[in-house]
């Protein structure tokens, strides 16, 4: 109810919002009813492609694009290819209607940017020192052919993440969303925010 009431409020404030939730049951429960009131949901910390699955159906009566945001960077931390999770989400969304889009988030490379755009991710977001570093080099963009590497800091490949038959088609609720990841995720954004509600103003 909290999430709800936040959302709609949020809502309110730009004409473009979109309104961001997390990838847990209530997150997802908050984001079924915010479409269904028109307001625009993007679902974040995503780790799963049961996640992605569950955020696909819980936004199915959205009349305009929802997203759904895989977490590359904090998988590969753990040794996991985050390039795979979102290759599978793709993959699967294929079979759907294609009101969900993708936004590539917590990237920690520039190899990474530019597989999101070799694959066509909607949307990523990026450090300034990514941006940076592909200024760089010129603003390369890749074409389908680009090959990543998909290894960790010190050259060792990362451990494939398989794909899984999903059926799109089923409740939200009948999807595993829970992951330690998305765990340890809200309770950074916790402490985040908090350390912020703590900061003295720097402006009288």
């Amino acid at each position: 109810e909290q999430m709800l009431a936040q959302g709609e409020d949020m809502f309110s404030w730009i004409p473009n919002a979109y309104v961001k939730y997390p990838c847990t049951c209530e997150g997802l429960r908050a984001a079924q009813m915010s479409v269904e009131r028109g307001i625009r949901v993007n679902i974040t910390l995503c780790f799963s492609q049961e996640q992605a699955a569950g955020t696909y159906a819980a936004t199915q009566a959205s009349k305009e694009p929802a997203y759904v945001s895989p977490f590359i960077g904090r998988l590969d931390d753990r040794g996991e290819n985050g390039m795979d999770l979102i290759k599978n989400i793709q993959r699967m969304y294929q079979a759907g209607d294609g009101h969900v889009h993708v936004l590539g988030a917590s990237l920690r490379s520039i190899d990474q940017l530019l597989a999101c755009f070799a694959l066509g991710v909607e949307l990523v977001t990026v450090p300034t020192k990514i941006l940076e570093a592909w200024a760089a080099q010129g603003f390369p963009i890749p074409d389908r052919n680009f090959v990543y590497r998909g290894v960790d800091a010190v050259g060792k490949p990362l451990k494939p993440i398989p794909y899984e038959n999903l059926n799109l088609n089923k409740s939200w609720n009948a999807f595993t969303l829970r992951h330690d990841l998305t765990r340890k995720g809200i309770e950074k954004f916790v402490t985040d925010f908090e350390g912020t509600l703590r900061r003295p103003e720097s402006v009288g």
